[in-house]
């Protein structure tokens, strides 16, 4: 089944896209249009001026001061921020911990922890994967041993993203090493600040630092973090997974990046005439744009069916794989018709510092490293190799 836009949706997405346009800091769009780098301050700023309207949590109930948006206002929300290039809401405290605290933590957890993520006040970060413990999560091993009042963890935590600027961290422990593996995990929140955690960044290709590992020696936590049962943490884990992998999919941005292509490719010639008029690099535009738009009916199909009560399960690992296979070949696409001017590397111009590129073209400087950056989400939220494997397990029956 479709999804059919009432006129209701219409006026919806005319509201939310003046609103966007009226609203959206001008500073923070160029970069996100322009493939820089985002500050702390952009994506705060925006998470704050995104609470003092109520749109800061779309996926919320109004019980918890969300919108209390249908599905399909949310993704018309998501479509419209994409097309205009507004900075992104982090998930990990709206969209991660926050679903799984609303539906299994207790009331003091609640009413705690859901007012600071909703405002912005707390930034959270994801302990999930451990060196050797990635796609294979159950396998992980920090610790935690449950002394008195407290748990003390030690372990390590690695590619916790902006973990530099986090205040809390919703992390997996192994609270019982004597029983199978998905059956002795634990859900702790974790103050960031707690004596005994170590960030130290991990440096990638494009000598940015968005990534961390994170270390724990002896680190205090109280009972009253965790979440839920102990030993029932596995349960939580793959509840959030499932609301992490639905907005993986980024329908509206890959929407912009592809009218962002064909830019690109219209100002590159190729024997005298633009790029995008050779027939055998439109033919692969046009390949990427079909991928798209089946993407999006197949996005509108899964939320028409939980618009009818039935949530999505499955179906967002099939999200997950296109949507990145996607972005993925974008970003090649962009490469490929710049050439050799995505060669030169000037850090300095994606942290903004600089007024032009280098190169001299400032549209092809960021992607190499916009490429080099969308390796990773073919792995991240479950590789999508897991991903086809609960296809085929759950929808399939094999």
């Amino acid at each position: 089944m479709d999804l059919d836009y009432t006129p209701t949706d219409d006026a919806f997405r005319a509201e939310v896209r003046s609103w966007l346009e009226a609203n959206v800091p001008q500073d923070a769009r160029a970069k996100v249009l322009n493939h820089k780098r985002l500050s702390r301050d952009d994506i705060a700023n925006w998470h704050k001026l995104l609470g003092t309207k109520g749109w800061s949590a779309p996926a919320w109930p109004a019980e918890w001061g969300g919108p209390g948006w249908t599905e399909t206002q949310r993704h018309i929300w998501d479509a419209e921020c994409g097309r205009i290039g507004a900075p992104p809401v982090l998930p990990f405290g709206v969209s991660m911990v926050a679903p799984v605290i609303m539906k299994y933590g207790n009331e003091a957890q609640k009413r705690r922890y859901l007012p600071r993520i909703l405002s912005g006040e707390d930034w959270w970060c994801q302990g999930y994967s451990e060196p050797g413990s990635g796609s294979d999560l159950a396998s992980l091993r920090t610790r935690a041993v449950r002394e008195g009042d407290h748990y003390v963890v030690n372990g390590q935590k690695t590619w916790t993203t902006l973990g530099q600027h986090a205040d809390m961290m919703f992390c997996l422990v192994r609270t019982d090493p004597a029983a199978k593996k998905q059956e002795g995990i634990s859900f702790l929140l974790i103050d960031m600040k707690t004596p005994g955690i170590t960030v130290r960044p991990i440096i990638t290709l494009d000598e940015d630092h968005e990534v961390n590992e994170v270390f724990f020696e002896d680190v205090k936590v109280p009972v009253e973090n965790l979440v839920g049962e102990e030993n029932r943490g596995w349960t939580y884990a793959k509840y959030l997974l499932g609301h992490e992998r639905t907005g993986i999919a980024r329908v509206g941005a890959s929407n912009r990046e592809l009218a962002f292509l064909k830019h690109v490719a219209l100002n590159q010639k190729k024997n005298g005439k633009p790029l995008l008029h050779d027939p055998v690099f439109a033919s692969r535009v046009a390949a990427v744009e079909i991928e798209l738009m089946a993407l999006e009916v197949t996005a509108e199909r899964v939320i028409a069916s939980s618009n009818n009560g039935r949530g999505p399960g499955p179906e967002a690992s099939m999200l997950k794989i296109k949507g990145t296979e996607i972005q993925q070949a974008l970003t090649e696409l962009m490469v490929d018709a710049v050439g050799p001017l995505a060669a030169p590397f000037d850090p300095a111009f994606l942290e903004g510092e600089h007024a032009h590129s280098a190169a001299g073209d400032d549209d092809a400087a960021p992607l190499a490293a916009y490429y080099f950056n969308y390796r990773k989400t073919s792995i991240y939220g479950g590789s999508n190799e897991i991903q086809k494997n609960i296809i085929a397990q759950m929808i399939l029956g094999i």
